[in-house]
């Protein structure tokens, strides 16, 4: 078949390929995800919106979409790019193909791609702006086209709950509050079967009313963008420090290190696979880790903060996770609820419940 569809990145490279999902086009900022399986959950991830995701595994589509492995009820991307597309799953779970899927939600996808190029690209010169468009589209048009794109700032916003909500289990030990910034329904999964009850809360909710909820500690979780952008967030931890433990994970990990005075970055191109080996500095121990983030928090403006450095990126350094013994607060950019994804993270919410423990007695 003829290729009907491209993309143009604002260096002016272009990749051609076929169409599938939703025809229309789209400007995004394009990165990688390098898990070989996962495409279900990596599209329903609150924290790929307003980006194009590009999966380094070639062989997508391949055991379909099933109602069950959802993480969220958006379809979070703006762009999906592979190389092989599977339009005749094998599976019995599943229900319909990836391509109806995007359509379904209005999602634009394009396959044929030289995806190993197209990472190449991205590891070497950094994560960019890209168009999604029809292959006849003119370079000039398409370049000035992503000029004038705005860049969006409100992607939390659009992500989180609009009320609060519950998920309650049986016999439950704790009650947690959890700051909705874009989160992941295994979060409140692992929560429940940690004997927890969870309300979930707008990322708009103040201090005063998440005490008013009496929770024995508070988790903030992941989401899109810029941690800089939700300083509401920021203010909310401020007030919960010292009156609750608190666990943050990934832009949530961000979000209470802003809160302690540290600052943040954007990487690269970011981290985004299910293979990152991070340390813990407590035990020495390597963990393999599930990631999606494009910023990190500076290590060096953790000084003078009250919170110290518990985890490190083995292969980069950056900074994987703190804490604040004094006031029962940690975090980690990583994700120890990661579906499917390594399980040597999972422990880390057997860490929160003891610090609930010490913070009742």
């Amino acid at each position: 078949m003829k290729e009907n569809r491209k993309l143009i990145l604002d260096d002016g490279s272009e990749y051609k390929g076929l169409g599938f999902g939703e025809k229309r086009d789209v400007v995004c900022e394009i990165v990688f995800n390098t898990s070989m399986v996962g495409y279900q959950e990596i599209l329903s991830d609150p924290s790929y919106t307003d980006q194009g995701v590009v999966m380094s595994y070639p062989l997508i589509g391949n055991y379909g979409i099933t109602d069950e492995d959802f993480e969220s009820r958006m379809i979070a991307p703006s762009a999906f790019v592979v190389r092989d597309l599977n339009e005749n799953p094998s599976n019995f779970r599943s229900i319909r193909t990836l391509s109806e899927l995007l359509e379904d939600h209005h999602v634009p996808g394009i396959y044929g791609v030289d995806t190993r190029k197209l990472v190449r690209s991205i590891r070497d010169l950094g994560s960019r702006r890209a168009l999604l468009t029809d292959a006849d589209t003119p370079l000039p048009e398409g370049l000035a086209r992503i000029e004038n794109a705005p860049i969006p700032h409100d992607a939390v916003s659009r992500c989180s709950c609009v009320k609060k909500w519950y998920s309650r289990t049986s016999n439950p030990s704790y009650h947690v509050v959890a700051i909705d910034c874009g989160m992941k329904a295994n979060m409140v999964r692992m929560l429940n079967r940690s004997k927890c009850n969870v309300t979930i809360v707008p990322y708009r909710t103040g201090w005063e009313e998440i005490l008013s909820l009496a929770p024995d500690g508070v988790l903030i979780s992941n989401g899109p963008g810029d941690p800089e952008d939700v300083p509401e967030v920021v203010r909310t931890l401020k007030g919960l420090r010292g009156k609750v433990p608190l666990f943050g994970i990934c832009l949530g990990h961000q979000l209470l290190a802003l809160s302690y005075g540290a600052k943040t970055y954007k990487l690269k191109f970011g981290h985004r696979g299910g293979n990152h080996p991070v340390k813990d500095l407590r035990t020495g121990r390597i963990e393999i880790t599930s990631q999606n983030h494009s910023y990190a928090v500076e290590k060096d403006s953790l000084e003078e903060t009250g919170l110290s450095v518990s985890h490190i990126n083995v292969l980069d350094g950056t900074v994987e996770g703190c804490v604040c013994e004094e006031d029962k607060a940690f975090s980690v950019q990583y994700h120890p609820e990661s579906a499917p994804g390594p399980q040597d993270s999972g422990f880390l919410f057997q860490r929160f419940l003891e610090f609930m423990d010490c913070a009742r007695k």
